[in-house]
Protein backbone atom coordinates (compact mmCIF):
# COMPACT_ATOMS: atom_id res chain seq x y z
CA UNK A 1 0.00 0.00 0.00
CA UNK A 2 1.13 3.19 -0.77
CA UNK A 3 2.33 5.43 2.02
CA UNK A 4 1.12 9.04 2.39
CA UNK A 5 3.45 12.14 3.23
CA UNK A 6 1.75 13.43 5.75
CA UNK A 7 4.49 16.88 5.76
CA UNK A 8 2.93 19.01 3.69
CA UNK A 9 -0.42 18.67 5.84
CA UNK A 10 1.77 19.30 8.41
CA UNK A 11 3.24 22.64 6.87
CA UNK A 12 -0.35 23.23 5.86
CA UNK A 13 -1.48 23.26 9.19
CA UNK A 14 0.84 25.39 10.47
CA UNK A 15 0.07 27.93 8.16
CA UNK A 16 -3.36 27.51 8.27
CA UNK A 17 -3.91 28.19 11.71
CA UNK A 18 -1.50 31.56 11.56
CA UNK A 19 -3.97 32.51 9.13
CA UNK A 20 -7.13 32.06 10.87
CA UNK A 21 -5.44 33.63 14.11
CA UNK A 22 -4.97 36.49 11.84
CA UNK A 23 -8.21 36.11 10.91
CA UNK A 24 -9.86 36.48 14.13
CA UNK A 25 -8.02 39.19 14.93
CA UNK A 26 -8.90 41.17 11.96
CA UNK A 27 -13.05 39.75 12.72
CA UNK A 28 -12.23 41.13 16.59
CA UNK A 29 -10.87 44.49 15.39
CA UNK A 30 -14.04 45.15 13.07
CA UNK A 31 -16.62 43.88 15.54
CA UNK A 32 -14.97 46.37 17.84
CA UNK A 33 -14.90 49.25 15.20
CA UNK A 34 -18.51 48.43 14.41
CA UNK A 35 -19.52 48.10 17.66
CA UNK A 36 -18.25 51.77 18.62
CA UNK A 37 -19.72 53.27 15.84
CA UNK A 38 -22.99 52.08 16.95
CA UNK A 39 -22.10 53.33 19.93
CA UNK A 40 -20.41 56.53 18.81
CA UNK A 41 -24.11 56.64 16.93
CA UNK A 42 -26.39 56.35 20.05
CA UNK A 43 -26.48 59.57 21.88
CA UNK A 44 -29.06 60.53 24.81
CA UNK A 45 -29.23 63.99 26.96
CA UNK A 46 -31.82 64.34 29.58
CA UNK A 47 -32.33 67.43 31.45
CA UNK A 48 -32.84 68.89 34.71
CA UNK A 49 -36.09 69.41 35.76
CA UNK A 50 -37.46 72.81 37.12
CA UNK A 51 -40.11 73.12 40.37
CA UNK A 52 -41.11 76.04 39.27
CA UNK A 53 -43.27 74.23 36.93
CA UNK A 54 -45.88 72.11 38.71
CA UNK A 55 -44.53 68.31 38.35
CA UNK A 56 -47.43 65.42 37.09
CA UNK A 57 -47.39 62.25 38.94
CA UNK A 58 -49.59 60.61 36.53
CA UNK A 59 -46.55 58.85 34.77
CA UNK A 60 -42.75 58.07 35.28
CA UNK A 61 -40.86 58.42 31.88
CA UNK A 62 -37.32 56.61 31.46
CA UNK A 63 -35.37 56.30 28.53
CA UNK A 64 -31.83 54.77 27.71
CA UNK A 65 -29.77 53.93 24.60
CA UNK A 66 -30.70 50.15 24.28
CA UNK A 67 -28.83 48.07 26.59
CA UNK A 68 -27.57 50.58 28.97
CA UNK A 69 -29.02 52.22 32.08
CA UNK A 70 -32.58 53.91 32.45
CA UNK A 71 -31.87 57.20 32.71
CA UNK A 72 -35.26 59.25 34.88
CA UNK A 73 -37.28 62.40 32.52
CA UNK A 74 -39.12 65.50 33.90
CA UNK A 75 -42.87 64.91 34.01
CA UNK A 76 -44.12 68.48 33.40
CA UNK A 77 -47.67 69.82 33.85
CA UNK A 78 -49.20 70.74 30.72
CA UNK A 79 -52.97 72.07 31.11
CA UNK A 80 -55.14 71.62 28.16
CA UNK A 81 -58.72 72.38 26.77
CA UNK A 82 -60.25 75.26 27.85
CA UNK A 83 -63.83 73.25 27.59
CA UNK A 84 -62.91 71.55 30.70
CA UNK A 85 -59.25 72.27 31.37
CA UNK A 86 -57.30 68.70 32.77
CA UNK A 87 -53.74 68.69 33.50
CA UNK A 88 -51.64 66.26 31.14
CA UNK A 89 -48.07 65.71 31.37
CA UNK A 90 -45.49 66.63 29.14
CA UNK A 91 -41.61 65.37 28.93
CA UNK A 92 -38.90 65.53 26.65
CA UNK A 93 -35.10 64.19 25.81
CA UNK A 94 -32.27 64.50 22.94
CA UNK A 95 -30.89 61.55 21.26
CA UNK A 96 -29.41 60.22 17.99
CA UNK A 97 -29.70 56.30 17.04
CA UNK A 98 -31.94 54.19 19.23
CA UNK A 99 -33.07 54.84 22.42
CA UNK A 100 -35.47 52.60 24.61
CA UNK A 101 -39.06 54.34 26.18
CA UNK A 102 -40.69 53.48 29.50
CA UNK A 103 -43.78 54.62 30.77
CA UNK A 104 -44.90 53.80 34.15
CA UNK A 105 -48.77 54.56 34.72
CA UNK A 106 -49.51 55.24 37.96
CA UNK A 107 -53.21 55.98 38.02
CA UNK A 108 -54.05 52.34 37.14
CA UNK A 109 -53.44 49.44 35.32
CA UNK A 110 -52.52 49.87 31.73
CA UNK A 111 -55.51 47.97 29.76
CA UNK A 112 -54.69 49.47 26.69
CA UNK A 113 -52.26 52.17 24.89
CA UNK A 114 -51.84 54.36 21.79
CA UNK A 115 -49.29 55.87 20.49
CA UNK A 116 -50.31 58.97 18.05
CA UNK A 117 -49.62 59.85 15.66
CA UNK A 118 -50.48 56.80 14.26
CA UNK A 119 -49.22 57.32 10.89
CA UNK A 120 -45.99 56.67 12.97
CA UNK A 121 -46.94 52.93 13.12
CA UNK A 122 -45.05 52.91 17.07
CA UNK A 123 -45.25 49.35 18.17
CA UNK A 124 -45.80 48.82 21.97
CA UNK A 125 -45.69 46.29 24.81
CA UNK A 126 -47.88 46.60 27.66
CA UNK A 127 -46.78 44.86 31.16
CA UNK A 128 -48.44 45.79 34.06
CA UNK A 129 -48.97 49.23 35.02
CA UNK A 130 -45.78 49.94 32.10
CA UNK A 131 -45.66 50.82 28.30
CA UNK A 132 -42.46 50.50 26.67
CA UNK A 133 -40.87 51.44 23.29
CA UNK A 134 -38.41 52.20 21.09
CA UNK A 135 -37.48 55.20 19.20
CA UNK A 136 -35.23 55.39 15.72
CA UNK A 137 -35.72 59.14 15.07
CA UNK A 138 -36.74 61.82 17.09
CA UNK A 139 -40.59 63.10 17.00
CA UNK A 140 -43.40 64.54 19.02
CA UNK A 141 -45.74 61.61 20.59
CA UNK A 142 -49.15 61.68 22.53
CA UNK A 143 -49.22 58.34 24.70
CA UNK A 144 -52.90 58.12 25.56
CA UNK A 145 -53.27 55.01 28.55
CA UNK A 146 -57.36 53.14 28.62
CA UNK A 147 -58.72 56.02 26.42
CA UNK A 148 -57.52 59.18 28.11
CA UNK A 149 -56.53 61.79 25.56
CA UNK A 150 -56.74 64.80 28.12
CA UNK A 151 -55.04 63.01 30.76
CA UNK A 152 -52.09 62.08 28.62
CA UNK A 153 -48.15 61.57 28.26
CA UNK A 154 -46.66 64.27 25.59
CA UNK A 155 -43.13 63.27 24.89
CA UNK A 156 -41.16 65.24 22.86
CA UNK A 157 -37.75 64.20 21.82
CA UNK A 158 -34.83 66.22 19.40
CA UNK A 159 -32.00 65.97 17.86
CA UNK A 160 -28.95 66.87 19.92
CA UNK A 161 -28.36 70.58 19.58
CA UNK A 162 -25.95 71.46 16.64
CA UNK A 163 -26.04 75.16 17.45
CA UNK A 164 -25.04 76.49 21.06
CA UNK A 165 -24.26 79.88 21.05
CA UNK A 166 -21.21 81.23 23.06
CA UNK A 167 -22.76 82.39 26.77
CA UNK A 168 -19.80 85.32 26.93
CA UNK A 169 -20.61 87.16 23.20
CA UNK A 170 -22.26 90.51 23.52
CA UNK A 171 -25.31 89.14 20.82
CA UNK A 172 -26.74 86.68 22.99
CA UNK A 173 -29.25 86.42 25.83
CA UNK A 174 -28.01 82.85 27.49
CA UNK A 175 -30.45 81.68 29.91
CA UNK A 176 -28.72 78.42 32.44
CA UNK A 177 -30.73 75.70 33.61
CA UNK A 178 -32.98 77.19 36.33
CA UNK A 179 -36.05 79.53 36.65
CA UNK A 180 -36.28 83.09 35.12
CA UNK A 181 -38.53 85.57 35.03
CA UNK A 182 -38.80 88.81 33.06
CA UNK A 183 -39.30 92.08 34.72
CA UNK A 184 -41.71 94.35 33.30
CA UNK A 185 -43.30 91.31 31.55
CA UNK A 186 -41.87 91.58 28.28
CA UNK A 187 -38.08 91.02 27.09
CA UNK A 188 -37.86 92.90 23.50
CA UNK A 189 -35.30 92.05 21.26
CA UNK A 190 -33.07 93.91 19.08
CA UNK A 191 -31.52 93.54 15.88
CA UNK A 192 -29.12 91.11 15.60
CA UNK A 193 -29.53 89.71 19.18
CA UNK A 194 -29.73 85.80 20.25
CA UNK A 195 -31.83 84.24 22.59
CA UNK A 196 -31.11 81.12 23.94
CA UNK A 197 -32.31 78.71 26.40
CA UNK A 198 -30.72 76.04 27.95
CA UNK A 199 -32.43 72.98 28.73
CA UNK A 200 -33.83 73.03 31.90
CA UNK A 201 -34.14 76.62 31.62
CA UNK A 202 -37.48 77.99 32.50
CA UNK A 203 -38.27 81.57 31.07
CA UNK A 204 -41.79 83.51 32.52
CA UNK A 205 -42.44 86.32 30.76
CA UNK A 206 -43.18 87.56 26.81
CA UNK A 207 -40.79 87.96 23.71
CA UNK A 208 -40.81 90.67 21.43
CA UNK A 209 -39.18 91.79 18.23
CA UNK A 210 -40.67 95.00 17.04
CA UNK A 211 -38.88 95.87 13.84
CA UNK A 212 -36.08 94.19 13.98
CA UNK A 213 -34.00 91.64 11.91
CA UNK A 214 -32.07 88.95 11.84
CA UNK A 215 -32.85 87.49 16.07
CA UNK A 216 -32.72 83.94 17.14
CA UNK A 217 -35.05 82.56 19.62
CA UNK A 218 -34.01 78.74 20.55
CA UNK A 219 -32.99 76.14 22.71
CA UNK A 220 -34.15 73.30 24.32
CA UNK A 221 -35.67 75.44 27.64
CA UNK A 222 -39.65 76.19 28.45
CA UNK A 223 -41.42 79.43 28.33
CA UNK A 224 -43.72 79.44 30.87
CA UNK A 225 -46.77 80.82 31.18
CA UNK A 226 -46.48 84.07 29.37
CA UNK A 227 -49.30 86.73 28.90
CA UNK A 228 -48.55 86.17 24.98
CA UNK A 229 -45.37 84.05 23.55
CA UNK A 230 -43.47 85.46 20.73
CA UNK A 231 -44.64 88.99 18.85
CA UNK A 232 -43.06 89.16 15.65
CA UNK A 233 -44.11 92.34 13.97
CA UNK A 234 -42.90 95.06 11.02
CA UNK A 235 -39.39 92.46 11.36
CA UNK A 236 -37.50 90.36 8.74
CA UNK A 237 -35.32 87.22 8.96
CA UNK A 238 -36.87 85.92 12.55
CA UNK A 239 -36.22 82.37 13.44
CA UNK A 240 -38.46 80.75 16.69
CA UNK A 241 -37.08 77.22 16.87
CA UNK A 242 -37.03 74.11 19.30
CA UNK A 243 -38.63 75.79 22.52
CA UNK A 244 -41.60 74.89 24.38
CA UNK A 245 -44.16 77.05 25.33
CA UNK A 246 -46.02 75.61 28.02
CA UNK A 247 -49.87 77.86 28.68
CA UNK A 248 -49.49 81.14 27.72
CA UNK A 249 -52.55 83.51 28.09
CA UNK A 250 -52.82 84.06 24.67
CA UNK A 251 -50.94 83.43 21.28
CA UNK A 252 -47.97 81.24 20.99
CA UNK A 253 -46.26 82.92 18.18
CA UNK A 254 -48.16 86.34 16.69
CA UNK A 255 -46.41 88.18 13.59
CA UNK A 256 -47.90 90.75 11.86
CA UNK A 257 -46.70 92.04 8.63
CA UNK A 258 -43.44 90.74 8.72
CA UNK A 259 -40.94 89.03 6.50
CA UNK A 260 -38.98 86.03 6.77
CA UNK A 261 -40.20 84.62 9.51
CA UNK A 262 -39.15 80.55 10.56
CA UNK A 263 -41.02 78.72 13.30
CA UNK A 264 -38.94 75.74 13.88
CA UNK A 265 -39.73 72.74 16.15
CA UNK A 266 -41.36 74.32 18.90
CA UNK A 267 -43.95 72.85 21.30
CA UNK A 268 -47.19 74.46 22.40
CA UNK A 269 -49.92 74.51 24.82
CA UNK A 270 -52.98 77.06 25.87
CA UNK A 271 -55.99 75.92 27.73
CA UNK A 272 -57.61 79.23 27.72
CA UNK A 273 -60.08 81.53 25.67
CA UNK A 274 -57.97 83.28 22.08
CA UNK A 275 -55.10 80.61 23.01
CA UNK A 276 -53.97 80.75 19.52
CA UNK A 277 -51.20 79.05 18.81
CA UNK A 278 -49.04 80.11 15.82
CA UNK A 279 -51.20 83.77 14.40
CA UNK A 280 -49.97 85.04 11.40
CA UNK A 281 -51.21 88.33 9.56
CA UNK A 282 -49.99 90.19 6.69
CA UNK A 283 -46.76 88.21 6.17
CA UNK A 284 -44.56 86.41 3.47
CA UNK A 285 -42.16 84.33 3.49
CA UNK A 286 -42.79 82.66 6.06
CA UNK A 287 -42.20 78.80 7.36
CA UNK A 288 -43.75 76.76 9.69
CA UNK A 289 -41.90 73.38 10.23
CA UNK A 290 -41.70 70.87 12.62
CA UNK A 291 -44.32 71.98 15.35
CA UNK A 292 -46.90 70.52 17.77
CA UNK A 293 -49.28 72.46 18.43
CA UNK A 294 -52.38 71.99 21.21
CA UNK A 295 -54.32 74.83 21.70
CA UNK A 296 -57.93 76.11 22.87
CA UNK A 297 -58.30 77.94 20.00
CA UNK A 298 -56.91 78.24 16.36
CA UNK A 299 -53.87 76.32 15.80
CA UNK A 300 -52.25 77.80 12.90
CA UNK A 301 -53.79 80.76 11.44
CA UNK A 302 -53.54 82.99 8.16
CA UNK A 303 -54.91 86.62 8.24
CA UNK A 304 -54.72 89.86 6.94
CA UNK A 305 -55.14 93.43 8.42
CA UNK A 306 -55.57 93.78 11.58
CA UNK A 307 -54.94 96.18 14.02
CA UNK A 308 -51.73 98.26 12.42
CA UNK A 309 -50.99 95.15 9.91
CA UNK A 310 -51.71 95.79 6.80
CA UNK A 311 -51.02 94.10 3.26
CA UNK A 312 -51.30 90.63 1.24
CA UNK A 313 -50.41 87.47 2.73
CA UNK A 314 -47.98 85.24 0.27
CA UNK A 315 -45.53 82.46 0.08
CA UNK A 316 -46.07 80.59 3.24
CA UNK A 317 -45.09 77.17 3.97
CA UNK A 318 -46.46 74.76 7.26
CA UNK A 319 -44.91 71.32 6.75
CA UNK A 320 -43.85 68.26 8.76
CA UNK A 321 -46.30 68.51 11.74
CA UNK A 322 -48.66 67.94 14.40
CA UNK A 323 -51.92 69.54 15.45
CA UNK A 324 -54.42 69.40 18.17
CA UNK A 325 -57.38 71.84 18.16
CA UNK A 326 -58.61 71.16 21.73
CA UNK A 327 -61.29 74.15 20.50
CA UNK A 328 -61.73 75.77 17.37
CA UNK A 329 -59.77 75.15 13.75
CA UNK A 330 -57.15 73.30 13.72
CA UNK A 331 -55.58 75.19 9.82
CA UNK A 332 -57.86 78.80 9.56
CA UNK A 333 -57.55 80.79 6.67
CA UNK A 334 -59.38 84.37 5.52
CA UNK A 335 -60.33 86.01 8.62
CA UNK A 336 -59.64 89.38 9.54
CA UNK A 337 -58.66 91.72 6.72
CA UNK A 338 -59.09 95.28 5.11
CA UNK A 339 -62.62 95.92 3.97
CA UNK A 340 -62.35 99.45 2.83
CA UNK A 341 -63.04 99.31 -1.12
CA UNK A 342 -59.77 99.92 -3.15
CA UNK A 343 -58.08 98.22 -0.15
CA UNK A 344 -58.78 94.80 -0.08
CA UNK A 345 -56.11 92.25 0.40
CA UNK A 346 -55.13 88.67 -1.23
CA UNK A 347 -54.08 85.71 0.47
CA UNK A 348 -52.03 83.26 -2.18
CA UNK A 349 -49.60 81.07 -2.49
CA UNK A 350 -49.81 78.91 0.95
CA UNK A 351 -48.84 75.23 1.12
CA UNK A 352 -49.64 72.77 3.85
CA UNK A 353 -48.16 69.86 3.58
CA UNK A 354 -47.43 66.14 5.75
CA UNK A 355 -49.73 67.10 8.54
CA UNK A 356 -51.22 65.19 11.33
CA UNK A 357 -54.37 66.30 13.10
CA UNK A 358 -55.08 64.28 16.12
CA UNK A 359 -58.30 65.49 16.99
CA UNK A 360 -60.87 69.20 16.62
CA UNK A 361 -63.43 69.49 19.05
CA UNK A 362 -65.58 72.59 18.60
CA UNK A 363 -68.99 73.07 19.79
CA UNK A 364 -69.94 76.32 17.65
CA UNK A 365 -71.45 75.64 14.54
CA UNK A 366 -70.04 78.93 13.01
CA UNK A 367 -66.37 77.91 13.62
CA UNK A 368 -65.95 74.31 12.78
CA UNK A 369 -63.54 72.92 10.28
CA UNK A 370 -60.12 71.21 11.15
CA UNK A 371 -59.12 72.69 6.97
CA UNK A 372 -60.96 76.09 7.41
CA UNK A 373 -61.10 78.73 5.06
CA UNK A 374 -63.79 81.48 6.42
CA UNK A 375 -62.64 84.64 4.14
CA UNK A 376 -64.13 87.82 5.21
CA UNK A 377 -63.51 91.55 4.82
CA UNK A 378 -62.97 91.82 1.23
CA UNK A 379 -60.06 89.19 1.46
CA UNK A 380 -59.37 86.80 -1.70
CA UNK A 381 -58.06 83.50 -1.13
CA UNK A 382 -56.62 81.42 -3.92
CA UNK A 383 -53.14 79.44 -5.10
CA UNK A 384 -54.01 77.06 -1.66
CA UNK A 385 -52.54 73.75 -1.38
CA UNK A 386 -53.30 70.81 1.02
CA UNK A 387 -50.88 67.87 0.59
CA UNK A 388 -50.70 64.62 2.69
CA UNK A 389 -52.97 65.54 5.43
CA UNK A 390 -53.73 62.59 8.10
CA UNK A 391 -56.58 63.64 10.35
CA UNK A 392 -57.46 61.36 13.00
CA UNK A 393 -60.56 61.93 14.57
CA UNK A 394 -62.97 65.16 14.60
CA UNK A 395 -64.87 65.18 17.90
CA UNK A 396 -67.06 67.92 17.26
CA UNK A 397 -66.31 69.57 13.64
CA UNK A 398 -66.11 69.48 9.90
CA UNK A 399 -63.35 68.05 7.80
CA UNK A 400 -63.58 71.17 5.33
CA UNK A 401 -65.07 74.56 5.56
CA UNK A 402 -65.15 76.88 2.69
CA UNK A 403 -67.03 79.83 3.25
CA UNK A 404 -67.26 83.03 2.09
CA UNK A 405 -69.14 84.70 4.89
CA UNK A 406 -69.89 87.99 6.98
CA UNK A 407 -69.51 87.29 10.99
CA UNK A 408 -70.66 91.15 11.66
CA UNK A 409 -68.65 89.93 15.14
CA UNK A 410 -65.77 89.80 13.47
CA UNK A 411 -65.86 91.27 10.18
CA UNK A 412 -67.02 94.85 8.48
CA UNK A 413 -67.85 93.20 5.15
CA UNK A 414 -67.92 89.35 3.49
CA UNK A 415 -64.72 87.94 1.29
CA UNK A 416 -64.78 88.84 -2.49
CA UNK A 417 -63.93 84.85 -3.35
CA UNK A 418 -61.92 81.43 -2.80
CA UNK A 419 -60.35 80.33 -6.53
CA UNK A 420 -57.90 77.57 -7.29
CA UNK A 421 -58.06 75.21 -4.12
CA UNK A 422 -56.14 72.26 -4.13
CA UNK A 423 -56.62 68.99 -1.90
CA UNK A 424 -54.29 66.11 -2.67
CA UNK A 425 -53.97 62.95 -0.52
CA UNK A 426 -56.38 63.88 2.58
CA UNK A 427 -57.42 61.21 4.87
CA UNK A 428 -60.13 60.89 7.78
CA UNK A 429 -60.38 57.53 9.59
CA UNK A 430 -62.65 58.63 12.64
CA UNK A 431 -66.41 58.48 12.94
CA UNK A 432 -67.71 61.77 14.37
CA UNK A 433 -67.35 64.60 11.66
CA UNK A 434 -70.68 66.24 10.90
CA UNK A 435 -71.08 67.46 6.93
CA UNK A 436 -68.55 69.72 5.61
CA UNK A 437 -69.60 72.73 3.33
CA UNK A 438 -68.60 74.43 0.66
CA UNK A 439 -70.57 77.71 0.32
CA UNK A 440 -70.26 80.79 -1.95
CA UNK A 441 -71.99 84.31 -0.47
CA UNK A 442 -73.10 85.75 -3.99
CA UNK A 443 -72.80 85.41 -7.49
CA UNK A 444 -70.04 87.88 -7.86
CA UNK A 445 -68.41 86.74 -4.46
CA UNK A 446 -68.02 83.38 -5.61
CA UNK A 447 -66.05 79.79 -4.60
CA UNK A 448 -64.24 78.63 -8.05
CA UNK A 449 -62.11 75.51 -9.26
CA UNK A 450 -61.52 73.59 -6.05
CA UNK A 451 -59.60 69.76 -6.54
CA UNK A 452 -59.73 67.16 -4.03
CA UNK A 453 -57.38 64.48 -5.41
CA UNK A 454 -57.02 61.25 -3.71
CA UNK A 455 -59.27 61.79 -0.90
CA UNK A 456 -59.84 58.90 1.27
CA UNK A 457 -62.75 59.06 3.79
CA UNK A 458 -62.47 55.44 6.29
CA UNK A 459 -60.40 54.17 3.63
CA UNK A 460 -63.30 54.52 0.75
CA UNK A 461 -61.20 56.45 -2.33
CA UNK A 462 -63.46 59.45 -3.10
CA UNK A 463 -63.83 60.57 -7.03
CA UNK A 464 -65.87 61.68 -9.93
CA UNK A 465 -66.52 58.09 -11.24
CA UNK A 466 -66.30 55.87 -8.06
CA UNK A 467 -69.01 52.98 -8.33
CA UNK A 468 -72.52 55.53 -6.99
CA UNK A 469 -75.97 56.13 -8.41
CA UNK A 470 -75.55 58.30 -11.45
CA UNK A 471 -77.74 61.01 -9.64
CA UNK A 472 -75.56 60.94 -6.21
CA UNK A 473 -72.47 63.73 -6.73
CA UNK A 474 -68.87 62.30 -5.21
CA UNK A 475 -69.47 64.97 -3.13
CA UNK A 476 -71.90 63.15 -0.87
CA UNK A 477 -70.04 60.35 -0.18
CA UNK A 478 -67.06 62.91 1.43
CA UNK A 479 -69.98 64.03 3.46
CA UNK A 480 -69.74 67.76 1.84
CA UNK A 481 -72.45 70.02 1.22
CA UNK A 482 -71.99 71.99 -1.81
CA UNK A 483 -73.81 74.99 -1.83
CA UNK A 484 -74.97 77.95 -3.88
CA UNK A 485 -72.29 80.09 -6.06
CA UNK A 486 -69.88 77.49 -6.32
CA UNK A 487 -68.35 76.26 -9.65
CA UNK A 488 -65.53 73.97 -10.72
CA UNK A 489 -65.22 71.06 -7.90
CA UNK A 490 -63.73 68.23 -8.99
CA UNK A 491 -62.88 64.93 -7.36
CA UNK A 492 -60.02 62.81 -8.74
CA UNK A 493 -58.24 59.46 -8.31
CA UNK A 494 -55.12 59.99 -10.49
CA UNK A 495 -52.74 62.54 -9.81
CA UNK A 496 -52.73 64.83 -13.04
CA UNK A 497 -49.68 67.13 -12.09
Amino acid sequence: MEKVNFSGWKKWGKWSIRVIQRSSWIVLFFVFVFNGSLLAQNELIVYPGSDSIPHNDDFIVKVRIPGGEWKDLYEYEALVDMHNVRKSSMAYFDFNGKVDVSVMYNRDKIQSAQIRPLSYKIESVIKGKTLTFSLEKPCNLSVEVNGDRFHNLHLFSNAPETYKPDPKDTSVIYLTSGFHKIRGGTLNLTNGKTLYLAGGAVLQGSIKCENVKNVRICGRGIVYKPNDGVGVNFSDSILVEDLIFLNPNHYTVCSGQSTHLTVRNIRSFSSKGWGDGIDLFCNQYALIDGVFMRNSDDCIAVYNHRWNFYGDSRNIRVQNSTIWADVAHAINIGGHGNSERGHWETIEDVVYKNIDILNQDEPQLSYRGCLALGVVDGNLVRNIRFEDIRIEEVERGQLFSLRIEFNKKYAKAPGRGIEDIYFKNISYNGTKATTSIIEGYDDVRMIKNIVFENLIINDQLIWDKMKKPGYMPASDFANIYVGPHVEGIEFRKIASD
